[in-house]
């Protein structure tokens, strides 16, 4: 879409996930996409060629020359994927902000996906304009957090990997690996038998952040009226308004920002 070049406030967004990888055009004067998204799986194995594969097929699906928002599975520093638990370990120690830039030919901005579902939610959605702690829990195939404080990004916290008790077996593991989705379908769960498992999980994280508001994205947001009304957990909590597209935007807008900070 070569016009679309020509308007400052359309960038590309992408989502990385463990199953499929997403992209679209991102209006961010009101926080939407313009036109389809498009979804391709993820690669197996998910190695870096394999992704910058897929990363390039996406730009040239929208002809796109701009700048280029990604949001990754894992912790990113400066670029660099530092954790990569549900990709490839060859991921680890790369530099893919640079590794998008000389794939596309784009310069590329990269931050963690949960985070980027995060400031979706708080710049234009579920999140906006709310004070103290918001949360965004994203549960897809693993669980990842987007932490605020007053609309400010706390980055790469994680909170997918703090530890608890997996009643059934009695074995310490990642919360991801009780509560995820892909954790749901593996062990054939229900939706009331899993969200008793997702609400001890939230009820573990408020008690160790109080935050204001808890808001669920991801994946598992289609199936929100099934576990939704199930929660007890003592705080606010809502589904992502801008349902799974959020990593989408927010990885468009975290770009928009990146490139503010470096013009100034």
């Amino acid at each position: 879409m070569p016009k679309a070049q020509k308007n400052s406030n359309l960038l590309l967004g992408i989502d990385i996930g463990g199953t499929g990888i997403k992209g679209g055009l991102v209006d961010l004067t009101k926080g939407v996409l313009v036109g389809e998204r498009v979804r391709i799986d993820t690669p197996q194995p998910p190695t870096p060629a394999a992704i910058g594969d897929v990363l390039t097929a996406i730009a040239k699906h929208f002809q796109w020359t701009g700048p280029i928002g990604c949001g990754f599975p894992g912790v990113v520093h400066q670029g660099r994927i530092m954790s990569a638990a549900n990709l490839d370990e060859t991921l680890i120690g790369v530099d893919f902000a640079r590794m998008v830039q000389e794939r596309t030919g784009c310069p590329a901005h990269v931050i963690n996906d949960a985070d980027a579902a995060g400031l979706a939610e708080v710049t234009y959605g579920a999140g906006k304009g709310r004070r103290g702690v918001v949360l965004l829990i994203t549960v897809g195939t693993g669980i990842g957090c987007g932490f605020f404080y007053n609309g400010q990004l706390i980055p790469n916290t994680e909170l997918g990997h703090v530890k608890m008790k997996d009643k059934d077996s009695g074995k310490i593991c990642d919360a991801e690996d009780i509560v995820s989705d892909r954790a749901r379908q593996e062990h054939d769960l229900s939706w009331k038998a899993w969200s008793k498992r997702f609400d001890r999980y939230l009820k573990y994280i408020q008690r160790l952040f109080w935050p204001e508001l808890i808001i669920i994205g991801g994946g598992a947001t289609k199936k929100g009226e099934k576990f939704m009304p199930l929660l007890t957990v003592p705080c606010a909590t809502a589904l992502a308004a801008l349902g799974n597209n959020a990593g989408i935007i927010g990885a468009a807008e975290a770009a928009r920002r990146s490139l503010s900070r470096n013009k100034s």
